[in-house]
């Protein structure tokens, strides 16, 4: 933070959010921001959508942040709070049926690895379809299934992180996970012509 104040903590800037500080809030979006909207487009598989997510979340938060107990971590609540307004959103969407894309941390990462290796053109056509295909199989798992493969796979978090964030023993994650995983192989079979 600017200001000769230094460096502040994140239990810091959440003090001063709860004193009101636009500037601490702004930070504390700035540092969460893209974990969120990355949660939100695993869980949403649309990118419009997973902005808008993040944008409802960050309200929630400045709405709420007096109330944060800091009985867990600022991250658990964070992300349980990105949970519960995607799952806001996939109720809503139910109405509507299609299919629909998955979180573009996959994407950006499999670009990363796939251009260090400089393709030729058929090559990126034909990983572009087994993408899609990923995103596919994704998108057609149970919501329960779609977020806890985002939390682990994508976002990198540990089973025990996971189930503070959900609210779930660490054994029920440790299934879900397994059954996603599952699931979703089964998707991929279905697809298998282009694996």
């Amino acid at each position: 933070m600017r200001g000769g104040e230094g460096f502040l903590t994140e239990n810091d800037l959440i003090k001063k959010c709860k004193k009101g500080s636009r500037e601490a809030f702004n930070i504390l979006v700035s540092n969460y921001q893209q974990q969120v909207i990355n949660i939100a487009y695993g869980m949403l598989s649309n990118q419009e959508d997973a902005y808008d997510a993040a944008q409802e979340v960050f309200v929630r938060v400045y709405k709420s942040i007096e109330s944060f107990k800091e009985q867990s971590s600022f991250t658990t609540w964070l992300y349980r709070i990105t949970k519960n307004v995607c799952s806001d959103i996939l109720r809503k969407r139910q109405k509507h049926s299609g299919v629909i894309s998955i979180n573009q941390a996959i994407d950006e990462k499999k670009d990363m690895d796939i251009r260090d290796e400089s393709p030729t053109p058929e090559e990126n056509m034909e990983i572009s379809e087994r993408q899609r295909a990923v995103r596919e199989a994704i998108s057609e798992l149970k919501e329960e299934y779609r977020t806890v493969i985002t939390l682990c796979d994508i976002e990198g978090l540990s089973y025990d992180y996971i189930a503070e964030v959900l609210g779930i023993p660490s054994g029920t994650v440790k299934s879900r996970i397994n059954r996603a995983r599952s699931a979703l192989k089964k998707n991929l079979m279905n697809k298998r012509e282009l694996f």
